[in-house]
């Protein structure tokens, strides 16, 4: 295990992790990503719905290869602001768990970038009935509160309808090379590729590598397939994060994908049936190079290679995803030695050793 290789996927995926990027208001992530990969690439662009997508040429002649990431996290949008005490309704953009919002440290996006703290709070438990204590609260009977006084302080900071923030958690080293923190799924695909794209800076390539840091996944997968019209490949792979249900209750049948087993390889999801012959390109290759892997177990989740092998005249296409546990909350947790493997797992996929074929 290279020592510096890892230090390098934590130091981003720290920087990330603590970006806010909300589902159609990624431009503080596309920003910071543009900032890393300039000067890496042959063509750099961000495309009308907010995407940012890069070129890597190869042979014309070649595949042309696209490794998509999303961009986009999981979060909230101001719906209403109190007149009095100037509290903020609010509701989810993306798939949360409701049960974990209560009491949770949030942070708020101001028109100016500025980021303002906050706690999500509902009636007071000393002032709840017997049966309220026992029944979940509904989202729509939360709140954030910022620390304000009135509507007219909150809007006067740049706060209103339709501004956006997200559940907060710092980034935290844990032992064996495991890492916490928020929007992991997707900045850990988008560390991965931020990776391949330096590995690569310098080396010819026989086949194009297409790159999308796509906007919009976390509503409904909106910015991949017009990412795939425009960068038009031949094959296709999404890196993601994944579920990892290796924890107590859950049945080894049920446990889509495991922490430290490496990257998992997905054969179907509920939006995709990958390709057998991206798999197999992407499995003969880890052998030939004794990378680690796993199989996901179907058919859980779906990601942006759903839209993506839709797009044009079909796109062949799979997904590679880094095992997470308590995905979709401010605590992921994963260990950086998956995603150490899975940018080995991609780079040898674009370079493929193993020599399997070339476009379906």
């Amino acid at each position: 295990m290279d020592k510096t290789e890892l230090e390098s996927i934590k130091s981003l995926q720290k920087k990330l992790s603590e970006l806010i990027g909300v589902s159609g208001h990624e431009k503080p992530v596309i920003e910071f990503i543009q900032s890393q990969i300039e000067g890496s690439v042959e063509k750099i662009w961000v495309d009308p719905l907010g995407s940012l997508l890069a070129i890597k040429k190869g042979d014309e002649s070649r595949d042309r290869i696209m490794i998509d990431a999303h961009a986009d996290e999981i979060g909230f949008m101001v719906s209403y602001v109190e007149p009095r005490g100037g509290f903020l309704r609010f509701v989810p953009i993306g798939g949360w768990d409701t049960r974990i919002l209560l009491g949770q440290a949030v942070k708020v996006l101001a028109n100016d970038g500025k980021i303002y703290h906050g706690i999500i709070g509902s009636k007071p438990t000393h002032l709840t009935t017997e049966s309220e204590r026992k029944s979940a609260v509904k989202t729509s009977d939360m709140y954030i509160d910022i620390g304000m006084s009135t509507k007219e302080e909150v809007e006067s900071r740049g706060i209103h309808i339709g501004s956006v923030g997200t559940l907060y958690d710092p980034f935290v080293e844990f032992p064996n090379n495991m890492v916490r923190g928020k929007a992991f799924d997707d900045r850990t695909g988008v560390n991965v590729l931020i990776h391949i794209i330096k590995e690569f800076a310098e080396k010819p390539l026989s086949d194009t590598v297409l790159f999308s840091f796509s906007m919009g996944e976390e509503i409904g997968a909106r910015g991949a397939g017009p990412a795939a019209f425009s960068l038009d490949p031949t094959m296709a792979i999404a890196i993601e994060n994944t579920t990892a249900a290796d924890v107590p209750g859950i049945k080894e049948s049920e446990c889509p994908a495991y922490i430290g087993k490496g990257p998992a390889i997905t054969v179907a999801d509920r939006s995709l049936i990958a390709h057998p012959l991206v798999n197999q390109r992407l499995i003969e290759n880890a052998k030939y190079e004794n990378i680690p892997y796993h199989i996901k177990k179907p058919l859980f989740g779906g990601t942006n290679a759903g839209r993506i092998h839709q797009t044009r005249r079909g796109i062949p296409s799979s997904v590679v995803s880094v095992p997470c546990r308590y995905i979709h909350s401010p605590t992921s947790l994963l260990s950086l030695e998956d995603i150490y493997h899975t940018i080995r797992l991609t780079s040898a996929f674009i370079r493929n050793p193993a020599k399997v074929f070339s476009s379906p």
